[in-house]
């Protein structure tokens, strides 16, 4: 039985194509990975911030809700702002070692300062 449901057709205006199929296929997101199997990394970044510097922490694998949850902790912790998004987490500062002392001891242990 063919699904022909609108919902699906969201954001496609008309197509003149007479083959035109909708691509309702759903990507879904990366399972996360347990704590002590991620490989994060921590630097320092500058560019393109106003002369401001921020710790990066990239490599992390998993889903979106997760990556935000674990960008509010260290924000948190560190009392600083940020964010998480595009599989990183920025925090405002020069903080790479404190965010490796809060990563380790949470269970992030292949975390590592670049």
């Amino acid at each position: 039985m063919k699904n022909n449901d609108w919902k699906d057709r969201l954001g496609v205006m008309y197509s003149t194509d007479p083959d035109f199929r909708y691509d309702t296929s759903n990507e879904g997101e990366e399972a996360t990975l347990p704590k002590e199997k991620q490989l994060l990394r921590i630097s320092l970044d500058k560019r393109n911030r106003g002369g401001k510097t921020v710790t990066l922490i990239t490599g992390f694998r998993g889903t979106t809700a997760d990556l935000e949850s674990l960008g509010k902790q260290l924000k948190t912790k560190c009392g600083v702002g940020g964010s998480a998004k595009d599989r990183e987490i920025i925090v405002q500062g020069d903080l790479r070692q404190k965010v490796l002392d809060l990563l380790q001891k949470d269970g992030y242990t292949k975390s590592r300062v670049i």
